[in-house]
């Protein structure tokens, strides 16, 4: 037996010995090839492109914009610019975030300040010029204040928000303290409760809304429904069905909020927890005094989320909708859609009442935690 192994030891040695060797040969002739290569590469980088880039890196410092001398670094030559170690570490992170400034101000900042320059003007677009503006001042303004179908909108959104948000921070607080607690399949609940904000991220919460999937059927056909429209003044009954009648909708928004509360709720020290029931206080005790006065600066937030997101949601025969149909069906002799200039005063006017909404909300719940 240790015959045959010595054997095939030596069989194989054979066959690879010439393989190996060969193998060695080529990495040698590859060296050598590079050597002679980079030996005059590195000559000619050393006589001709290092005093080049050194010229290159002297212009840019010693110029008559930029001019430096030791820490100190001289604009337009007379403004002195110390250079320091925090300076220099902010320089380097707006560098970092340069990309995403410049794509801000080309594509967020510009059309907004071009829509407030619009909304001033009366404004349509011709094929042959683009668009073609004429100076009018306030009057679209006054004109969307003078309008019978846009300010029962408006104020549908101003009470359809302040019944919904409260809804829906609540909601996403109960759910959040409900997957905190250890249970099973903690992750799928996470998940099933994110699932709608990807959907109404896309084109499928348009076609859910245009089928009406959005709505409880139980409550549209309800008599307390009913009841709120035949009894109530518009600009109370309005809000309210329209929040009854998207429940679904609104519950939809508290995917994100509810990941919100659920990492604030996990940051909370469970020895606190652990010292109050040591004290005899009960859960709803430990709720009022320890979770939610720790989750109380992530409301704002989610506040805002909340507001923002379903600000921005197209609703048909809404706001967004009709200003959206302004833009594209406008024409100068159109007596129903006025064009861009209308549009913008629209757009201008919601986004004031989306600030001005959650500065109150944010508001309040700040002078509450003061009080506190």
């Amino acid at each position: 037996m240790r015959q045959r192994i010595d054997a095939t030891k030596a069989f194989v040695k054979r066959i690879t010995q010439p393989i190996t060797e060969f193998i060695k040969k080529v990495l040698r002739a590859i060296g050598s090839f590079i050597t002679k290569i980079s030996r005059p590469v590195g000559k000619f980088y050393v006589r001709v492109v290092s005093p080049i880039l050194s010229k290159m890196a002297y212009a840019s410092n010693h110029n008559f914009v930029i001019r430096r001398h030791l820490n100190t670094l001289r604009l337009f030559s007379f403004i002195n610019i110390t250079v320091t170690r925090k300076r220099r570490e902010s320089f380097y992170g707006y560098m970092f975030i340069m990309l995403w400034l410049i794509g801000y101000l080309i594509f967020t900042l510009y059309p907004m300040f071009y829509s407030l320059y619009l909304s001033f003007h009366t404004a349509y677009y011709n094929l042959e010029t683009g668009i073609v503006t004429t100076w009018i001042g306030f009057n679209n303004y006054l004109n969307v204040f003078r309008s019978q179908v846009l300010l029962p909108l408006f104020g549908t959104y101003l009470g359809k928000m302040v019944l919904s948000v409260p809804l829906v921070v609540v909601f996403s607080i109960m759910i959040a303290v409900l997957i905190n607690n250890p249970i099973k399949l903690k992750g799928v609940w996470r998940t099933i409760f994110f699932l709608p904000v990807v959907i109404a991220t896309g084109p499928v919460i348009a076609e859910l809304s245009n089928q009406d999937a959005t709505s409880l059927p139980s409550l549209q056909d309800s008599p307390a429904l009913a009841y709120i429209t035949e009894n109530l003044g518009p600009w109370i009954a309005n809000p309210l069905e329209s929040l009854l009648t998207s429940m679904l909708l609104v519950l939809w928004y508290a995917g994100i909020p509810i990941l919100i509360f659920l990492a604030g709720l996990q940051k909370i020290d469970s020895s606190i927890y652990e010292a109050a029931s040591i004290d005899g206080a009960s859960p709803w005790d430990r709720f009022w005094k320890i979770t939610l006065p720790s989750i109380s600066p992530l409301i704002s937030v989610a506040v805002i989320y909340i507001v923002v997101s379903m600000s921005l949601f197209v609703e048909s025969g809404g706001i967004l909708d009709l200003a959206r149909t302004h833009m594209l069906v406008g024409a100068p002799d159109s007596a129903f859609w006025f064009g861009y200039g209308y549009a913008a005063a629209i757009a201008w006017i919601y986004f004031i009442l989306m600030v001005i909404l959650m500065s109150i909300f944010v508001g309040v719940l700040s002078i509450h935690r003061k009080e506190k």
